[in-house]
């Protein structure tokens, strides 16, 4: 058996903020795996399913945020549950939106729902870490994570939660690199490299890898291909 534990705050009025991924997450998973009814309990929302074989139980706290520690360590005495048989998923800022790492321990990093499980159960459990993204200025980052997905963040964060809950049973058998490289975005293809012409130099690269506009070849002294620029004007020199 084990607890996995979407994080968020409780009530109509948070239900699309950012924060509440981890919610969304969960919710997810119960509805594709076909999971009971979700039932008050340990100060949260509590749902029992089983996912590819395993006993899986799904709990969203309802204590905020900031004391959702109170509701998953309740709810692991009462299972006799470990730490390392817990599961979170939640915001993470420092991930590019849609993307999602899995991580078992570590610290914080801020978010106040993992320091408060941390403060309970201590740092022994695994984390699902579902990126919502940066706003770029560290003023912004209150205004982000309370503030609702865009309309255009649907063509995201639906096929990542559909994609999250379907790769499920990777995570509930223990694999969680299976589980991460099933959510992992096909890599955009390449395109074809074109043969250069023999006489053809190479340029300095910018720094983002484009060619830099207007650079001189690395090699001017010894460049085969004449400016046509000079060429005409040697020409009208021989008529002046």
């Amino acid at each position: 058996m084990k607890l996995w534990v979407g994080l968020g705050n409780p009530g109509a009025q948070y239900a699309r903020n950012r924060h509440n991924i981890g919610f969304m997450a969960v919710d997810a998973i119960a509805d594709v795996h076909g999971f009971g009814p979700w039932r008050s309990k340990f100060q949260g929302q509590l749902a029992e399913g089983r996912v590819g074989g395993e006993k899986i139980l799904l709990l969203k706290p309802e204590t905020f945020m900031n004391l959702s520690g109170d509701s998953v360590r309740a709810a692991l005495a009462f299972f006799k549950l470990a730490p390392g048989d817990v599961t979170v998923f939640h915001d993470e800022l420092d991930l590019e939106a849609g993307r999602t790492r899995v991580k078992a321990g570590g610290g914080h990093a801020g978010h106040n729902g993992l320091r408060s499980i941390d403060a309970h159960i201590g740092p022994a459990f695994q984390r699902v870490r579902l990126g919502i993204g940066h706003p770029g200025d560290k003023r912004l980052v209150t205004n982000h994570v309370l503030g609702d997905f865009a309309k255009s963040d649907a063509d995201w964060l639906d096929p990542l939660l559909t994609a999250v809950a379907k790769a499920a049973p990777a995570l509930a058998a223990g694999d969680p690199s299976r589980f991460q490289s099933q959510l992992a975005p096909a890599p955009a293809p390449k395109p074809a490299k074109m043969a250069r012409p023999a006489a053809e130099t190479s340029q300095p690269e910018a720094a983002g890898g484009t060619p830099e506009p207007g650079a001189k070849s690395a090699n001017a002294g010894a460049d085969a291909v004449e400016d046509p620029l000079s060429a005409l004007r040697r020409l009208a020199d021989r008529f002046r």
